[in-house]
């Protein structure tokens, strides 16, 4: 009886192994999901945009040399990564992918084409406090806020120091910039504060610095401001304000002319909750980031609501937000927006555009071809 009490629990265990083998074996030789893409509209409808990819380090960006890889090989450690700390602003030119980034207190450059990784405004005359709001002139000088030392920076493409103008004397709590098509001027947020009236735009001269004009103050009324936070300039001059705390977007000429207002405080589409960043496109459409929807608005240039993109979630996947800020369009019409909680930048395409396509394109064209492969 002993004896065969041994061989029933040493056939039980042999033929536990082997079942639980063949369930590995079994859920291993399952062919893997394909990830399908979110798009914006979502099916059934022909989609306008499409998630391409997410950027959260140097990792996403730069190419491993030889040494790299066989280092990973032999030790099992992963590649040495700079992440984003706090994102928060995002400007992007041809294919440069620009994040301010409080917590690091620098410019993080993203250069996709060169497949490379940089970081400026960390030392000397340039060095950033806390650098927010940020724009890219036509021949690649970088314009950042930084809202500690109320001032506005200016490097080159290189990341070299330039210039600085704006102060104290005349900035309280400047949040956002964008330049005039031409570069000549500089429309500068203050976003102000409860016990101020100047919740201003402030007009530069990006070369001398020079105070040019100021647009509006503390208000309700057409052309007046509550807290702005960030501003953008479409291809013929026209800005794009986040008034903030009056749930809206105003837009004016070039001169600060008043043209019309978009939004009012609401929990539905073209209704504001929390309105962040704002950009533009070639087309003259804005695109408006809302903090608490978690996703970015499309309106056009008359201001009729085109689209939404995103949605609010807790796991930060692709085309979730729990707290996005900056936002930007390039060249070719692709769509960056930047989440501080979930410290990443996603990328969306044209519905119209390949993958391949364009400045980005132009750096994993190789990388498509092969998974067509």
């Amino acid at each position: 009886m002993r004896n065969m009490s041994y061989k029933i629990i040493n056939n039980f265990k042999f033929w536990s192994v082997t079942l639980v083998a063949l369930l590995v074996i079994g859920c291993s030789s399952q062919p893997k999901k394909e990830f399908v893409p979110p798009a914006f509209p979502p099916p059934p409808e022909e989609p306008r945009f499409i998630y391409e990819r997410t950027i959260r380090s140097s990792a996403d960006v730069e190419e491993l040399s030889a040494s790299d890889k066989l280092k990973i090989f032999a030790t099992g450690t992963t590649e040495t990564s700079f992440g984003l700390g706090k994102p928060y602003a995002i400007a992007v030119h041809k294919g440069r992918i620009f994040v301010t980034d409080t917590a690091q207190r620098a410019i993080m450059v993203f250069d996709v084409p060169g497949a490379k990784y940089e970081y400026y405004g960390t030392e000397g005359l340039g060095a950033l406090a806390k650098p927010l709001g940020i724009d890219i002139a036509a021949n690649g000088d970088i314009y950042v806020v930084d809202g500690t030392q109320q001032r506005v920076v200016a490097f080159d493409a290189n990341g070299k120091y330039l210039r600085t103008f704006g102060g104290r004397a005349t900035l309280v709590r400047p949040s956002g910039i964008a330049l005039s098509p031409d570069g000549k001027k500089a429309y500068v947020v203050d976003t102000g504060g409860i016990d101020i009236q100047e919740h201003s735009i402030y007009v530069f001269d990006t070369q001398s610095g020079e105070l040019l004009q100021t647009i509006g103050t503390r208000g309700v009324e057409e052309g007046k401001f509550n807290l702005p936070l960030q501003v953008a300039a479409d291809n013929e001059g026209a800005l794009y304000v986040v008034d903030g705390g009056n749930f809206r977007v105003q837009k004016f000429s070039p001169e600060g002319k008043f043209i019309f207002t978009v939004g009012e405080a609401g929990r539905r589409s073209g209704q504001f909750s929390r309105p962040k960043g704002v950009a533009t496109d070639r087309e003259g459409n804005f695109y408006v980031v809302d903090a608490a929807f978690g996703n970015f608005q499309i309106f056009n240039k008359d201001g009729q609501l085109l689209l939404f993109v995103g949605n609010r979630g807790n796991s930060g996947g692709p085309a979730e937000f729990m707290l996005p800020a900056g936002i930007d369009v390039d060249e070719d019409g692709r769509v960056y927006m930047v989440d501080q909680f979930f410290r990443k930048v996603d990328v969306f395409r044209p519905a119209k555009l390949s993958v391949e396509d364009g400045y980005l394109g132009s750096r994993y064209r190789e990388e498509y071809q092969d998974k067509k492969k």
